[in-house]
């Protein structure tokens, strides 16, 4: 994978950039509509705030009310959540914001992990405006936990699940949870919120799931799409199946955003699968504050191979807290699915067959790279199966894709080298 990058990092500094001038439309200066206050002055004392906790032992989040069961003797801090049993984890009634949720449930298969799902509402929506499986909530698919820790997320010893995504909200908020899968499990969680004056530029967080098993060749698989702005991408956490072929590389496609009459180009295009998380020259596990890849699972490569081997399963994440995405009217966020191909010396004989069987991206084959280890290399479209949570902000609160339990946990199961959930 290296030498692969390595090469085209040659062309780019070698080829002129062509391309056509053209006249940028600046937008109208619009009012701001800041989304995220900063919580970590530790100094402050805002006594306008009015804190309150949720959780078995305190199910409204009422003052002077928690820990009533058993004389306050921890007698209510989990219960059983029976397969197919939803229950709602709190029904407040605002204006207020969720500053902290943490939960957890027992390590299981990747497919009961993931047929627990969490659905929230706003206001008087009686859709959801999130609806998720709960460990891609926090930041893992495939039903895989394993530890980590970002900006926003964290899973402490890959069994306790964190979010500090800041949830302002108006008249009302709902959460609930359901066991969808086919075992009981005990379940624990606590809601950290606080009650406060209504914040009129502050968004509603939308968290919708979509999964395409497998994508269709040459059409990007969509991250996000059909929120109304104003609002603010605030990114995504990617799960990746590979669907693996003759590519020894499966993430050269780009990252794309479309926003506010964007048609057939985007306003924002990255380079790269592992550009996009702020990585180089491939991709492996790795956790930082604003990007990571918390899942790569892989087999042991064989002691003789140089390349490294191509995983089954990976996930990224990727927190725009800094480099904020803002759309006023609509956005769409993509990701292609397009590899790397390359004929080693010696078998360029091999080249036509590959040409019948994949459709090249890009220019096509380049040949003839001096110090290159192969003879040819091309970038090429592929098929995988892609799903991503997507998280946005948006001025007023709106529905989302339901989630599909069935679609969601196909194709997931633990491989034959993979230890069990919980465990890793």
């Amino acid at each position: 994978m290296f030498n692969r990058r390595m090469v085209l990092a040659a062309l780019a500094k070698a080829t002129a950039a062509l391309g056509e001038t053209t006249k940028e439309v600046q937008a109208p200066r619009q009012k701001q509509y800041p989304i995220l206050s900063s919580p970590y002055d530790a100094a402050c004392i805002d006594t306008s705030l009015d804190s309150r906790s949720i959780s078995f032992e305190n199910v409204t989040g009422e003052r002077g009310h928690g820990g009533t069961a058993a004389g306050g003797r921890k007698g209510a801090p989990a219960r059983t959540l029976g397969p197919g049993e939803k229950i709602t984890l709190c029904d407040i009634k605002g204006p207020g914001r969720v500053r902290h949720i943490w939960m957890t449930f027992w390590p299981a298969e990747p497919e009961a992990m993931r047929s627990i799902f969490l659905e929230a509402f706003y206001d008087d929506l009686e859709a959801p405006s999130i609806s998720v499986p709960c460990l891609d909530f926090f930041g893992l698919p495939h039903g895989r936990a394993v530890p980590y820790s970002s900006a926003l997320t964290s899973v402490a010893e890959g069994r306790g699940f964190n979010s500090y995504f800041p949830m302002p909200f108006g008249k009302r908020l709902r959460i609930e949870v359901t066991n969808g899968g086919k075992a009981p499990t005990p379940f624990f969680y606590q809601i950290d919120y606080t009650l406060q004056e209504p914040e009129p530029s502050a968004g509603y967080l939308h968290v919708s799931f979509r999964r395409e098993n497998p994508t269709t060749l040459k059409r990007d698989f969509i991250i996000a799409e059909g929120l109304k702005g104003p609002g603010r991408f605030l990114g995504s956490s990617v799960g990746i199946r590979i669907l693996h072929d003759d590519m020894s590389w499966y993430g050269e496609g780009e990252f794309k955003v479309y926003r506010d009459g964007d048609e057939k180009f985007p306003t924002i295009c990255g380079t790269g699968l592992e550009d996009y998380v702020g990585s180089a020259w491939g991709m492996g596990k790795h956790i930082a504050p604003y990007s990571g890849v918390p899942i790569h699972v892989a087999p042991v490569a064989p002691a003789n191979q140089t390349m490294e081997v191509v995983p089954d399963f990976v996930s990224f994440y990727r927190w725009h807290l800094p480099d904020p995405i803002i759309f006023q009217e609509t956005l769409t966020a993509t990701i292609q699915q397009i590899g790397w191909l390359s004929v080693p010396r010696g078998q360029e004989s091999e080249m036509p067959k590959l040409e019948k069987k994949y459709a090249l991206a890009g220019e096509g084959w380049m040949r003839n790279i001096e110090g290159a280890p192969f003879s040819a290399f091309a970038t090429a479209e592929r098929k995988d199966d892609y799903c991503a949570t997507a998280f946005v902000y948006c001025l007023v609160p709106q529905p989302v894709p339901p989630l599909d339990v069935k679609a969601a946990i196909a194709d997931i199961g633990l491989l034959s080298y993979e230890k069990p959930s919980g465990n890793r």
